[in-house]
C-alpha cells in the first residue's frame, strides 16, 4: 500500500477556532477529497508550525510515496518562527519525497524554499472563487491537467503570488488576477507540482469561510460592504449549480494517479 503524508498549512489555533466553528480543517476537507477517489492509501498528517517533534519526522520522510501540502490563512513575508518552521521543513521534504502537490499555500512555501519569492499580490485577491484559469501549452501536456478543461473556474482563497519562479520552473496556467496559477519545477529529488487554488476544497466550504471571516474581509476591504460581500457569495452559489466535482477536483485525481 503507498504512503502518503499531508501537511496542515494553518496553526494549531486556527484549526481549533474551525473545529469550535463546525469548520473542517483543510487538512481534513483534503483527507475526504482523497477518499473520494481512493481508500488505498496509507495516510500520515503532521503540523510544522504546531509539531514540536516536526524534524524527528525528518529522518523518514523518504518512506512516503507522496506529499500533499495544503492551504492556509498565514503570509509567507511575514517571516515568523512558525513561518520559518514551515519553510525549513518543505526543504527538507525537497530533498526526500519524490512527489510533492502544492496547494495554495503550499505553493508558496514550496516556491519559497526553493529561491523562489511571494509577495502580495498586485491584481486583486480570489476570495472563495478563482474565474477563467487558463492552461497554456506546456499545462496542457503536462499530467497535472489531464482531461481537464482548457478554461476553468475553481475555489480559491488567496491575497498573495508568485512573483519569482523557481530556477527551471514550467508555468502551467494563468488568469487575471494570478500569472502563476499552476506550476512545475524539480528539486534534486522531488518532482513538485504547485497550483494556486483549491480543487480539495468545495465551494460550499468557501461560502462558509467568507461568512466566518466576515468582520476581518470587511476591515480588510476585502468587500465593499455586506451587500458587496453577499453579492460576490451569490456568484459562489451560482458557480454551485454547474460545477462538476468530478472536473473540480480532477488535479488531485491526476496526482493520486501519478504518485
Amino acid at each position: 500500500m503507498k504512503k502518503i503524508l499531508l501537511v496542515e498549512g494553518n496553526l494549531r489555533e486556527v484549526n481549533q477556532e474551525f473545529t469550535d466553528n463546525g469548520i473542517k480543517t483543510h487538512t481534513e476537507s483534503l483527507r475526504e477529497s482523497i477518499d473520494y477517489f481512493t481508500n488505498k492509501l496509507e495516510i500520515d498528517s503532521v503540523n510544522p508550525s504546531s509539531d514540536k517533534d516536526i524534524f524527528e519526522k525528518v529522518k523518514d520522510l523518504d518512506k512516503y510515496d507522496g506529499l500533499i501540502w495544503g492551504g492556509s490563512s498565514l503570509n509567507i513575508y511575514s517571516n515568523t518562527i512558525e513561518i520559518r518552521r514551515q519553510i525549513d521543513f518543505m526543504k527538507e521534504c525537497q530533498k526526500k519525497v519524490k512527489s510533492i502537490l502544492a496547494i495554495c499555500w503550499g505553493l508558496q512555501v514550496a516556491v519559497t524554499a526553493a529561491g523562489g519569492e511571494v509577495k502580495k499580490g498586485n491584481n486583486g485577491a480570489h476570495r472563495g472563487i478563482a474565474h477563467e484559469i487558463i492552461i497554456n501549452s506546456d499545462g496542457l501536456k503536462h499530467l497535472l491537467y489531464k482531461d481537464k478543461k482548457q478554461t476553468f473556474n475553481t475555489p480559491a482563497f488567496n491575497y498573495d503570488e508568485v512573483v519569482t519562479l523557481p530556477k527551471d520552473s514550467i508555468l502551467l496556467s494563468s488568469n487575471k488576477v494570478n500569472k502563476v496559477m499552476g506550476l512545475n519545477f524539480k528539486t534534486e529529488v522531488s518532482d513538485i507540482w504547485g497550483i494556486q487554488y483549491h480543487p480539495e476544497i468545495t465551494y460550499e466550504k468557501m461560502v462558509t469561510l467568507i461568512n466566518f471571516r466576515k468582520e476581518k474581509l470587511l476591515q480588510n476591504k476585502s468587500f465593499t460592504n455586506e451587500e458587496d460581500m453577499n453579492s460576490h457569495i451569490q456568484i459562489i452559489e451560482d458557480e454551485i449549480k454547474v460545477s462538476n466535482k468530478d472536473l473540480r477536483m480532477r488535479e488531485l485525481r491526476n496526482w493520486l494517479n501519478f504518485i
